[in-house]
């Protein structure tokens, strides 16, 4: 059967920036996992994309699926002929339901005697009829952010559609997608080559777009970008700040990336390096250039989606365009800093933060409590978090963030310095929003560890007391973020606290009664951030469970617990353990109305196992206990690895539920005394022995 390959391009107007690669890679993979479903083979698959087109190329591709032999068995031959040998209506509605006839079926022998059945090869099914619903179901379940309709039509999509092809081969295959036909036209750039380009078979794709003046694959796209980015910078005569979030925007904006420098006043230097930045990258997509000093240079690099003949004019327009913006900003720096940060803090009263939780002065005062119960803690000075907490959310009222939102707490960094503040003041006020995303750095000083903390804590008990708790994806103020951010930060700087106390102690200090359940809800919620952080390392639910079983509420703890037992769940000693502490808790489940007031005896013990297990426990007991003490879970736990052995024997050798009560009992007990003891480090029960090899 011939195999070549299939190519599918959908030509649109401009999809939006931040959204092509992951439509991109979603119709790639959705039409793929369609066609191979149907019974498709299928080679390697390349998706393309570009501002104008959505595309995927799979080789290898057969005309059809593979023929299916068919087998179904039918009633037997007693069923299906009557006394005069004539087929009897079940052995007719047999065959109907089959497309064939009583007498074109097979007689077999079966265990229920002889019997009808039905075998036929069903050809496979051509290419041009698994195209449609292929793409038709990629289509449907792209994760478009917002459909869009365009002329007369009822048709949605991420964008208007101009164009379709659709070829296996050199064969065009039947295909289409809102009103427009598939053929094996598809066009290049709009201004270097506005003329429709006629693709001779579907292995010319990528080779005719380049000569059209597009690069049609994103990752070549993409490190073209970055080497000229680079290339620009250097002849200007520094380096490129490479943020790949710009990069990866640019990539999506251009078709033949053209990386071109321009130049701005050096007298915008005095401005500070992320204000610069701001203004280049977020609201320019400009790439920055720096010395190597890593000072900021007085100039950009542009990527433009044309190769200008008068590349002169090109540069003029982008530093035309760059200056009222640097104007902007320094007079937006000059006039906040002559009215200080302290300026705006009254102002703060006359600006809500949450309806129903009141201003962001309340919100400050709110922090600035919270912040005196997180000083001994974190280790910082008291005067330094209740002064940043003063100051905190001041810079929100300055003409800075007023149109650089994205330098709140920065700005206020460098406003209190300017202002005299104290260091320590002024760092925290910059880390109260650390870590700003994810993977991004806490806070590294105490005090803004301490603010940080107090910021979040209010933020999430207020909006669980209101009750606008996240529910799916919703999430519009970022609580499941500012969770993260409060365990990362405690655990990661290894703030001794209890996190159940300051959650409980923020929910007090509400302007609003929480329902009952609101600090139970609140917990669960960092739990289940907690249980996917240590995922995210690798750490399994297995061992989160085992640990979080123990109600801990002091995480630095908990860290030190989880990690001790991930790496003994590993050890060959830990199947025996975990195994025999799963069967333990099990037995004192079923017999709990036993224990009661029934203390464990050594002379009750008759068994040699039994009496090697007691002897075992108590030479393991203190050990376990002072290395708990000591908070060396890694030693406690290598303590009760030497429990593997007398476990094993006892139950292999001894009968636990013995018919003499008092044996029985006594041995419940001493059952019960090694449950607690291995849940002195973790529910070790817990530990799935398939993750322990």
């Amino acid at each position: 059967m011939t195999a070549a390959t299939l190519l599918i391009e959908i030509g649109v107007e401009e999809l939006p920036p931040k959204a092509m690669r992951t439509l991109a890679d979603a119709f790639a993979d959705g039409v793929t996992s369609a066609l191979s479903e149907a019974g498709l083979a299928l080679g390697a698959t390349t998706r393309y994309a570009t501002p104008r087109r959505l595309a995927v190329a799979i080789a290898d591709v057969a005309e059809a699926t593979d023929p299916v032999a068919v087998e179904k068995a039918g009633p037997t031959l007693a069923i299906a002929y009557d006394e005069a040998g004539q087929p009897t209506k079940a052995a007719e509605g047999f065959a109907r339901s089959l497309g064939t006839t009583v007498d074109a079926l097979e007689h077999e022998d079966s265990d229920k005697g002889e019997r009808l059945v039905y075998r036929a090869t069903e050809p496979g099914k051509p290419i041009a009829t698994l195209i449609q619903p292929a793409v038709d179901q990629a289509i449907k379940r792209l994760p478009i952010p917002k459909l869009m309709r365009w002329g007369d039509s009822e048709a949605a999509f991420v964008r208007p559609v101009h164009w379709v092809v659709a070829l296996h081969g050199d064969e065009i295959v039947p295909l289409n997608v809102f009103e427009q036909s598939a053929d094996r036209e598809t066009f290049g750039h709009r201004f270097h080559h506005p003329a429709a380009i006629e693709l001779a078979r579907a292995d010319d794709y990528a080779k005719a777009l380049n000569d059209a003046w597009v690069v049609v694959d994103p990752d070549v796209r993409r490190q073209r970008i970055v080497e000229q980015v680079e290339q620009a910078a250097a002849d200007f005569g520094g380096r490129a700040l490479i943020d790949d979030g710009l990069v990866e925007e640019v990539t999506a904006l251009v078709e033949w990336p053209v990386g071109i420098a321009g130049r701005f006043d050096e007298r915008f230097l005095v401005l500070p390096r992320e204000v610069l930045i701001s203004t280049l990258q977020e609201h320019q997509r400009y790439f920055p250039i720096e010395n190597e000093a890593g000072e900021l240079l007085a100039g950009f690099i542009t990527v433009a989606n044309i190769e200008s003949r008068d590349v002169a004019q090109v540069i003029a327009g982008n530093e035309r365009v760059v200056r009222p913006r640097l104007s902007d900003a320094l007079f937006f720096w000059d006039q906040d800093r002559r009215q200080g940060l302290a300026h705006h803090v009254d102002g703060l009263a006359r600006v809500t933060f949450q309806q129903s939780l009141g201003s962001l002065a309340d919100k400050s005062a709110r922090i600035a409590k919270a912040g005196e119960r997180l000083v001994a803690p974190t280790g910082a000075s008291a005067p330094a978090v209740a002064r940043a907490a003063e100051l905190a959310k001041a810079d929100l009222l300055t003409e800075m963030v007023g149109e650089f939102p994205d330098l709140q707490g920065l700005m206020g960094f460098y406003y209190a310095e300017a202002d005299g503040e104290p260091t320590e003041v002024a760092r925290a006020i910059a880390e109260q929003y650390a870590p700003a995303r994810a993977g991004a750095d806490i806070a590294a000083t105490p005090a803004g560890r301490a603010l940080a903390l107090a910021d979040r804590l209010d933020t999430l008990s207020g909006i669980f007391a209101i009750g606008r708790r996240p529910s799916g994806d919703k999430d519009p103020f970022g609580l499941r973020r500012a969770a993260l951010g409060v365990l990362r930060t405690v655990i990661e700087a290894g703030i001794v606290l209890d996190l159940r106390a300051e959650l409980s102690a923020a929910l007090a200090n509400q302007p609003v009664e929480a329902q009952a359940d609101t600090l139970d809800a609140l917990w669960m919620f960092h739990m289940e951030r907690l249980r996917g952080y240590y995922a995210d390392q690798g750490i399994g639910t297995d061992r989160f469970e085992a640990v979080a079983n123990l109600e801990l509420t002091d995480l630095v703890d908990f860290d030190r617990r989880i990690r001790a037992l991930d790496a003994f769940g590993r050890e060959s000693s830990a199947q025996t353990v975990c195994g025999a502490h799963k069967r333990i808790r099990n037995i004192l489940r079923r017999n709990a109305d036993e224990l009661e007031g029934r203390a464990f005896d050594t002379a009750t013990l008759t068994e040699p196992a039994e009496r090697d297990l007691a002897a075992a426990y108590a030479a393991q007991h203190d050990v376990v206990v002072e290395k708990m003490q000591a908070r060396n879970p890694t030693e406690a736990l290598a303590a009760l690895a030497a429990l593997a052995e007398p476990l094993d024997g006892f139950f292999d050798q001894v009968m636990v539920m013995a018919d003499d009560p008092s044996l029985r009992q006594n041995r419940l007990a001493l059952l019960s005394l090694l449950d607690e003891l291995c849940r002195e480090v973790a529910d070790i029960s817990c530990l799935s022995l398939e993750q322990s090899d």
